[in-house]
């Protein structure tokens, strides 16, 4: 079996820069890195992970535990860790907590068990075990899509003010009685998602009418009985806001078990684009996430606190997109509303031209 000593040889290297060269632990120059990677082609040099883990007390390998990976939004996310955790040459291995906080710490145990250097999470609604645990391990951690505290390193997407985005388009149209489907509740991103949505009734002169805010627990079936509930009350939504692109699915079963058309009955409009929005018909208004940079973001997180273990823990933001179709009831070649028009002069409601507000 080749070994590092004749990898050298044959590329007339040291066996230093073969080290670097395998571990992008120090930049090569592209002619001596190809002279070393053809030598490792040609000799079928596999390096000794485990001989190698056993010096530098490191496996090279990251421990992602996200829930519901079927979910396109979180299969983005991995594939951007993924990507972005092979190029600097770590493995991963994967993990579904399920979103239960006994499942949580049980899967990132076995991650810890398995030596990880550090675990990127999706930490449940109730964390409080596993920062526990993972706090007196001294576990190198980063958290993302939602938030635990500002002593964590953390990375997610703009939450409040693109929800706060979908009800001015959707007051700008003249809906007066906006509905949401909200997440799970005790997630930052459900908090977080709320409280966009008041700040955008409250700019619009809009009260918020707890009637019209149902609770999805952020998959298609709760999001499916939210709409039952919304549509069942005395003075039910003219336009709806899901908080996230399994519970927009429930929605639009619901619609359709209702009999309701979109957008000619009931406007719809969703935080979470995916793949195929643009093929319903109508298309799918929806605020997009940059999913697969939260996921290559975590993993500059991590691989920054395992060098730099001293240095105070990071919270970064991205910025979201809002993607204009028509299931909002406009014209599909309207423009896409900016994310950062500036706050109306003053409070009131704008109808469509020629209409009145819709009541």
């Amino acid at each position: 079996m080749a070994t590092m000593v004749d990898v050298a040889r044959r590329a007339g290297v040291s066996v230093a820069t073969v080290s670097h060269v395998l571990n992008k632990t120090r930049p090569v120059r592209p002619g001596t890195r190809k002279a070393v990677l053809d030598a490792i082609d040609d000799l079928g040099y596999i390096p000794n992970t485990l001989a190698r883990s056993l010096v530098t007390a490191r496996t090279r390998s990251i421990g992602l535990a996200v829930s519901a990976i079927s979910n396109p939004y979180f299969t983005e996310i991995l594939q951007g860790v993924e990507s972005s955790a092979l190029e600097r040459g770590y493995g991963l291995l994967i993990a579904d907590p399920h979103d239960d906080p006994a499942h949580e710490l049980t899967v990132v145990r076995l991650l810890h068990e398995r030596r990880v250097d550090g675990v990127i999470l999706a930490p449940s609604a109730e964390p409080a075990g596993l920062l526990e645990y993972l706090g007196r391990r001294k576990i190198p951690a980063v958290f993302l899509d939602r938030l635990v505290g500002d002593a964590h390193d953390q990375v997610c997407a703009e939450n409040t003010r693109p929800v706060e985005q979908l009800v001015d388009h959707l007051a700008d149209l003249g809906h007066l009685r906006i509905g949401l489907v909200a997440g799970l509740p005790g997630l930052s991103t459900t908090t977080e998602r709320i409280a966009g949505y008041r700040a955008g009734l409250e700019r619009h002169g809009l009260p918020f009418r707890p009637g019209l805010l149902a609770e999805g627990h952020s998959e298609a079936r709760g999001a499916e009985d939210a709409v039952h509930r919304l549509l069942a009350s005395p003075e039910p939504p003219t336009a709806i806001i899901t908080a996230n692109n399994a519970m927009t699915i429930g929605a639009l079963r619901a619609l359709r078990t209702a009999g309701l058309s979109v957008p000619d009955d009931l406007a719809l409009v969703c935080f979470d684009d995916f793949s195929w929005a643009d093929v319903f018909s109508p298309g799918l208004t929806a605020i997009s996430q940059p999913s697969r940079e939260v996921g290559a973001t975590a993993v500059r997180l991590l691989l920054d606190r395992l060098e730099n273990p001293g240095r105070p823990p990071r919270t970064v933001r991205l910025p979201c997109a809002f993607v204009h179709r028509t299931s909002c009831g406009c014209a599909a070649e309207a423009p896409d509303p900016p994310l950062d028009r500036p706050l109306p002069g003053t409070p009131g409601i704008a109808g469509i031209a020629g209409k009145d507000p819709v009541s």
